[in-house]
């Protein structure tokens, strides 16, 4: 492992360029590998002939430590590091068994589906449950959670850390939580993320949602390419974090309908080809009544399934516990009911009996009628037959 990762451990790094790529939001090795050469350029003003001789040492750097992948490996070589790769429980088996395991680090996991199916529920449950020790299936890590939409709640980690027998106070203390109220500041967070990240061990990276803020501020098609470029700046950037810094992340994305759609589910994530190429795994959740649907729509390796899923009080869960509960609570509903019968009956019958049983208007009615008809109906052909005559 490579324990210096300050900008001056690199040949040819003077302070003069430390101090520039500093300003620039740049402050140690890994910065130079997520960023890349032509930002780097561009945001520093450097030649960028300059800025891949850096982006270059600075790998070669992270290669010497083996943080990173050498230029040329073996497929056997890339598969023993694959057993390595840390993944997160989601504390349910149906999930578990869709994910093969767990929530998979470096890698970019997209869920998207309409309001309601769990998507921040999902967050909140991974954001406890990363915290846990390895051999409970997390990775005793921090969460980096950025709030597009001001959906995060404490009280939702409070309960589901409760669910989990863990401490609330020590689970709250390592989520940080960094608020965007643009998409320019919800880009800024990630840009200056690095030093955070490190000091704080995070191993999840949080963005609920990633596409939100870009949706309400380029609308129409005038502003769709400047749009896109700015997202895929984004994703692209929470991808290559996720790789270099071995931590997981999941972006939450909003759906629209789709109006050329006439058979089928109409349900489209937002975000385009953009977003699809760059998320690593694609994950679609929505309602079936009070249970939920979880469905591997993209994955290099994982089989397009889906599995049920509920909530709870300990976040998502299994169904066979979400059934377990209800059943609970209809039996302490029906032991209540039946400690008091007496008092239901004695009340609602007498009152039933007197107001609505009237067997002595009802034959008196139909009587009435009868006898008014019958002569106005016999006077009628009497009148008639004598004029037709």
């Amino acid at each position: 492992m490579v324990e210096d990762l300050r900008l001056d451990s690199l040949e040819g790094v003077g302070p003069v360029t430390t101090r520039k790529l500093s300003d620039a939001g740049i402050h140690n090795v890994m910065d130079l590998i997520v960023r890349g050469p032509v930002e780097i350029s561009e945001i520093t003003g450097m030649e960028k002939d300059t800025a891949e001789k850096i982006v270059n040492k600075a790998r070669q750097h992270l290669v010497e430590g083996g943080l990173i992948a050498k230029d040329f490996v073996s497929a056997s070589e890339i598969y023993k590091h694959r057993q390595s790769i840390g993944k997160i429980t989601t504390g349910t088996n149906c999930l578990d068994t869709l994910f093969d395991g767990g929530l998979e680090t470096q890698a970019l996991t997209e869920v998207y589906g309409e309001f309601g199916c769990g998507k921040t529920q999902f967050a909140h449950t991974m954001s406890v449950m990363v915290q846990k020790s390895k051999e409970e299936g997390g990775l005793e890590g921090s969460v980096l959670y950025i709030d597009t939409e001001n959906t995060f709640r404490p009280e939702r980690i409070v309960s589901i850390a409760q669910a989990h027998d863990m401490d609330p106070e020590k689970v709250l203390d390592r989520i940080i939580v960094a608020r965007a109220y643009n998409s320019a500041h919800q880009v800024l967070i990630l840009e200056e993320a690095g030093p955070i990240i490190e000091e704080n061990n995070v191993k999840l990276i949080v963005a609920d949602s990633a596409v939100g803020l870009f949706r309400a501020e380029y609308l129409g098609r005038g502003t769709l390419s400047v749009r896109q470029q700015k997202l895929n700046h984004f994703v692209h950037l929470l991808s290559r974090i996720a790789e270099t810094y071995n931590c997981a992340a999941i972006a939450t994305n909003q759906v629209m309908a789709s109006p050329d759609v006439f058979f089928g589910d109409p349900t489209r994530p937002i975000g385009g080809n953009v977003v699809a190429h760059t998320s690593t795994y694609r994950i679609y959740f929505k309602k079936s009544g009070k249970k939920r649907i979880a469905r591997m729509v993209d994955s290099p390796h994982h089989p397009e399934e889906e599995v049920i899923f509920a909530l709870g009080e300990a976040g998502v869960i299994d169904p066979e516990e979400a059934e377990k509960k209800t059943k609970k609570t209809t039996k302490k509903a029906t032991t209540k009911k039946a400690k008091e019968p007496e008092v239901e009956t004695t009340v609602e019958t007498p009152v039933v009996e007197a107001t609505a049983e009237t067997p002595e208007e009802s034959p008196a009615e139909t009587t009435e009628v009868k006898t008014v008809e019958a002569p106005t109906v016999d006077a009628e052909p009497d009148d008639s037959e004598p004029i037709e005559e």
